[in-house]
């Protein structure tokens, strides 16, 4: 389990975060999500020990990184995919580790393998694409067998197969009962990879919920109609106290807020209008997320598109 209470962290005269508290139980995949300058990073860094906390804790399994007895067997991070000797070859870098936290050496070859990486692990990684060094940086992570990863952009630089397999994995750990924090700025990946989220905003919570809830909590929901008779049935629908909206198309096509799709039916049996299609909309991950947190970007111009761009980075 990951706690993070009352944490705050302050470089100089900037706040990185704010008294933020959440927790990160086994189990799951919790993704956490943020702006650009949200505080993410550096809440994972004080939870890892390298940065110190102003004020507050992070607890891993109820311990502070440091006093730790075994950290690597504890949890695993990936950070920084290029934080490695570029000379070095994916097995000594592996090796090496290993030898410095008193893992047994048949591990390498296992993450090795579990990476995908056994058919290179003797070229130097310096070598290596961005895709091939996040597959070193996650072997690096599972080495010492740990019950609590964070990983920070996994998926950067992978392509569509190493994404998959990337999602794979991380269920996989968190079925065995592992506790699972992922920071990603790809929110459709998020959202099929992440049952929990973890929100922050200017250093501060902004949402920890599931997913399904976070998504419902910030969206309006709609209903899209089609209906040969769209006039008639705005007006009727309005009279009832739903909101309609025309969709652009072929002219057949309502947008209907505050009504739910059995409210629609009714209200067209009850003036014989005909109703070619209901279907309910949903938000996005994306959108909710834009809609909850597209006041906490770090930078953004006076045009909503723009400012909506960079909340979509999440870092």
């Amino acid at each position: 389990m990951i706690e993070i209470r009352g944490l705050t962290k302050r470089y100089g005269p900037t706040t990185a975060v704010d008294d933020l508290s959440f927790r990160v139980e086994p189990g799951r995949v919790t993704g956490f999500l943020g702006p650009n300058g949200s505080g993410k990073s550096t809440t994972m860094r004080v939870a890892l020990g390298l940065d110190r906390p102003t004020a507050g804790e992070a607890l891993l399994d109820g311990v502070p990184y440091r006093e730790l007895r075994h950290p690597l067997r504890t949890v695993g991070a990936l950070l920084d995919a290029r934080w490695v000797h570029p000379n070095r070859s994916a097995r000594a870098h592996l090796r090496w580790i290993a030898a410095s936290n008193a893992l047994p050496s048949d591990r390498v070859d296992t993450v090795l393998e579990q990476v995908g990486l056994t058919a290179v692990a003797d070229r130097r990684a310096g070598g290596f694409s961005l895709g091939m060094s996040q597959r070193l940086g996650i072997a690096a992570a599972l080495l010492g067998d740990p019950g609590t990863l964070l990983l920070d952009e996994p998926v950067n630089g992978l392509d569509p197969g190493g994404v998959r397999w990337v999602r794979r994995l991380v269920r996989g750990l968190a079925a065995e009962g592992r506790t699972v924090l992922v920071s990603s700025h790809l929110l459709s990946e998020t959202a099929v990879t992440a049952s929990h989220l973890v929100v922050i905003g200017r250093g501060r919570l902004i949402a920890e919920s599931t997913t399904a809830e976070f998504v419902d909590s910030a969206g309006e929901r709609t209903v899209l109609v089609r209906t040969p008779q769209p006039v008639l049935l705005a007006e009727a629908l309005r009279r009832a106290g739903a909101g309609v909206v025309p969709v652009d198309g072929d002219g057949l096509g309502l947008s209907v807020t505050a009504a739910t799709p059995e409210r629609i039916g009714e209200v067209a049996a009850a003036r014989g209008l005909v109703l070619h299609g209901l279907t309910p909309q949903h938000a996005s991950l994306e959108q909710a997320f834009l809609r909850l947190t597209g006041h906490d970007v770090e930078y953004a111009s006076g045009d909503h598109d723009e400012a909506a761009a960079v909340s979509a980075a999440g870092r």
